[in-house]
């Protein structure tokens, strides 16, 4: 009877988490989930991502919700850059963990395995820099304060064509990442609409995350001898690439995306990346905004070293989610949720935020080159 009893039990606690949000499990402590990769080939992402977070709940430790003093807890779940751990961690984090919300993940093919548990559990999770359309796309409890990568293939064709003035373009795909694929679709589609040719994209090759050798690939693309090469991808694998380019006496131009705004980019990629250029969300060097100059001067001096990009979206994920607690003046997840969709020009390190109807938010792009073996800032590029 005890275990007949104890079943029931059980049923009845997933029946609850399946219909209603989450609430804090302490009185005095509001847990919000940190759901990156921090091992695996994304771990320097992550890390960096989760940076973020940290600093701003160290600034930001405490909120008041019904005239009552909470702590803000982080629960920080390592989804191991692989997509059925990230499942495994979204679901820790919202049957164990019990958080009210969740930021990350550092990956788009990560979020997107995480995001169905978050709705299911209806609990709110905020990406800070999963540009995949995807992500959000019939999730309710997905939102995300980064650009996407339609926008981002458009930035770097625009680049491509009119500084770079290319008029063939070659594309090398991490097939195996939703990101990679669906942002080298949107540079192709919108290359060829810019060069008016159906032809513009003169090779394609693809390769696996984890690979190291990447001499076929590259010897394809040069023989199609395009003006410049557009590799989204992992930072690692991505800087393999170019490296082993300019081993083969490959000297055309590399662009990427957002995912190699990495110091593990310029680390592994070292001398021969110099000149690779990139769209991504912050520059350090121009603060947007005194929320910028905060950011900055606060994590330099926690951590002693200059942040990633998606440090000042981890950052900006955080302070969403505090601000939509502050506004629901509610521990409920469904409530935060509610008030983090309304989200309006919302002033972030990384810039403006208002979250539109589609749960994504409108953001300018910065590019960016290698140069003295270090990112330097080169323009903004608006909506």
């Amino acid at each position: 009877m005890k275990r007949v009893s104890l079943l029931i039990g059980a049923s009845l606690c997933a029946l609850a988490l399946a219909s209603c949000g989450s609430k804090a499990a302490d009185s005095n402590v509001i847990k919000i989930g940190v759901f990156e990769p921090l091992t695996g080939a994304n771990g320097a992402g992550g890390a960096d991502e989760t940076e973020g977070v940290k600093l701003a709940n160290a600034l930001y430790p405490k909120v008041t919700v019904g005239g009552k003093e909470y702590s803000i807890e982080l629960v920080v779940a390592d989804n191991k850059s692989d997509k059925v751990e990230a499942a495994n961690a979204a679901t820790m984090l919202a049957q164990k963990a019990k958080v009210a919300a969740v930021v990350g993940s550092w990956g788009s093919s990560l979020s997107m395995s995480g995001g169905p548990i978050f709705q299911e559990a209806k609990i709110p999770a905020v990406g800070a820099s999963c540009t995949n359309p995807n992500v959000t796309k019939g999730n309710e409890y997905y939102f995300r304060v980064c650009f996407l990568d339609p926008f981002q293939g458009d930035v770097m064709a625009a680049y491509a064509f009119k500084d770079a003035g290319a008029k063939k373009a070659a594309i090398i795909r991490e097939v195996s990442n939703d990101y990679s694929v669906g942002l080298a679709k949107f540079f192709a589609d919108s290359f060829v609409k810019l060069t008016g040719d159906p032809n513009a994209i003169v090779a394609q090759s693809d390769y696996n995350t984890g690979d190291q050798d990447f001499n076929a690939q590259l010897t394809n693309i040069a023989k199609s001898n395009p003006d410049v090469i557009f590799a989204p991808g992992n930072f690692t694998e991505s800087a393999l690439i170019i490296k082993q380019a300019r081993q083969l006496g490959i000297k055309t131009p590399f662009l990427g995306g957002d995912t190699w705004d990495e110091n593990a980019f310029l680390q592994v990629g070292g001398k021969e990346v110099e000149g690779a250029t990139i769209s991504t969300f912050f520059a350090n060097d121009v603060p947007l905004n005194k929320t910028s100059e905060l950011f900055l001067k606060e994590f330099r001096a926690k951590y002693n070293k200059e942040p990633a990009a998606v440090a000042a979206l981890g950052f900006d994920a955080y302070l969403v989610i505090l601000e939509a607690i502050k506004k629901a003046d509610s521990t409920d997840s469904v409530k935060i949720r509610d008030m983090i969709a309304k989200t309006m020009n919302f002033e972030g390190a990384a810039g403006s935020i208002t979250i539109n109807a589609e749960r994504n938010a409108e953001k300018d792009a910065v590019i960016k080159i290698v140069k003295d073996g270090k990112f330097q800032y080169l323009t903004t590029v608006k909506p």
